[in-house]
């Protein structure tokens, strides 16, 4: 692939001249593997959007086999089985559980928790979800509530509830908490979340002192501030409700809240795993190449397209000449990816984002506030630069056929 001109900041600007009409198109092995956004790039709810179905046409041979590696990145929580089934149907072609990554997926790299007592916090799907992330031993908010009866008085109703009386349970104590998504009943939440992060997981009696306590270990899968559904405006996402937790935990004990570990776009390890996926895959094609290169195509600038960036930034930053090791000693603790025999050795040298006009992005209704507002997360810096894709597009077919004219490769 020829060297792409790139900006005196270093992030990638638009060239749709990627090669010329000469030049030879070859139907060799991939080094390369694609990853798709999946709502407002390839389906808006649960309808595809046909330009996807004609782009996933120049991705097979003549049995309509796949000759490139994918894989779906999303950062919605479901099961990975109902959405490999919705793709396939979508696309028509072949699409395995393991090929989806949804926000908490790369949590099954987290071993050291799997076994440890761990709440889990969201909603529809939570203990199949969980069970299948790998983690053995879990609790919900109900059995916390349940067991310590009196934590919860921004309930009214269970004031009254009580005060006819009650009787605590022993509950053995939490060990780490699970953020998979927002949950309903905000409020009862974050009392109890607040009652275990002071407690070190046994709300049993009050710690000797607010400021001393060590807090549990907190994994965060969503960072979305909002999103985008039915409604004219921008719901609160999962983002919102780790804002509300962060700021309590401040206010209450003058300490900012510690992740051990951020999960799902746009955080390095995100990209980590879906590049471990796309490598499996490659081998399921019979690919002998090394992949070296991945395109994202995403709709969202502020989380598929700085994802993307920030990981080839990662990539490019961190990696030695010497050895080819990749180190991520400038990142926070948070983003710091785990040292885990689970993910296949790293090849990939730099990675692409493609910007699709079928989503959240809309260049007629372009404005200067992504440089005024920032609505990532407090552990990712605010670099409007991130934002500027690689190549933007009308959809994904047009997206297809540019990053297979970049790679003068062919399917057929």
């Amino acid at each position: 692939m020829r060297e792409r001109i790139r900006s005196d900041d270093g992030y990638a600007t638009d060239n749709s001249e990627s090669c010329s009409d000469s030049e030879k198109m070859t139907s060799e092995e991939p080094d390369f593997g694609i990853l798709f956004d999946v709502d407002g790039v390839i389906a808006r709810g649960s309808t595809p959007l046909p330009a996807a179905v004609e782009a996933v046409k120049h991705l097979r041979n003549g049995n309509s086999r796949l000759r490139v590696p994918v894989a779906f990145v999303t950062n919605a929580c479901s099961t990975s089985t109902s959405k490999a089934a919705a793709i396939s149907e979508w696309l028509g072609i072949d699409v395995t559980p393991d090929m989806v990554i949804h926000a908490p997926t790369p949590c099954k790299v987290l071993t050291e928790y799997h076994d440890k007592l761990v709440l889990v916090i969201g909603q529809d799907n939570r203990k199949e979800i969980a069970n299948d992330l790998g983690f053995n031993n879990i609790c919900f908010i109900e059995d916390i509530k349940d067991s310590y009866p009196l934590l919860d008085m921004v309930d009214h109703e269970n004031r009254k509830i009580v005060a006819k009386g009650f009787v605590e349970k022993q509950f053995p104590r939490v060990e780490a908490i699970v953020l998979l998504g927002e949950p309903a009943r905000w409020e009862t939440h974050l009392q109890l979340l607040l009652d275990l992060l002071l407690t070190e997981g046994l709300p049993t009696k009050a710690p000797s002192g607010i400021a001393d306590h060590t807090q549990l270990p907190v994994i965060a899968c969503n960072m979305d501030l909002q999103f985008m559904a039915e409604a004219c405006m921008p719901r609160f996402g999962s983002g919102a409700f780790l804002v509300c937790l962060e700021a309590l935990y401040k206010k209450v004990t003058g300490r900012d809240l510690e992740y051990d570990a951020l999960v799902g776009k746009p955080v390095e390890l995100t990209y980590r795993y879906a590049e471990h996926v796309i490598t499996q895959e490659a081998k399921k094609l019979g690919i002998k190449k090394k992949i070296q290169k991945l395109y994202f195509m995403g709709d969202n600038p502020l989380v598929d397209i700085v994802g993307a960036n920030m990981y080839d930034q990662y990539l490019r930053k961190n990696r030695s000449e010497e050895n080819g090791n990749i180190t991520d000693n400038d990142l926070p603790l948070s983003r710091k990816l785990p040292d885990n025999r689970i993910l296949v050795p790293q090849s990939v040298k730099r990675i692409f984002s493609v910007l699709v006009c079928t989503g959240v992005y809309n260049p007629k209704h372009e404005t200067h506030e992504l440089e005024t507002v920032y609505h990532g997360h407090r552990d990712i810096e605010n670099q409007p630069s991130l934002t500027r894709p690689t190549k933007v597009v009308q959809d994904v077919h047009e997206g297809i056929k540019f990053i297979l004219k970049e790679e003068q490769f062919s399917c057929h």
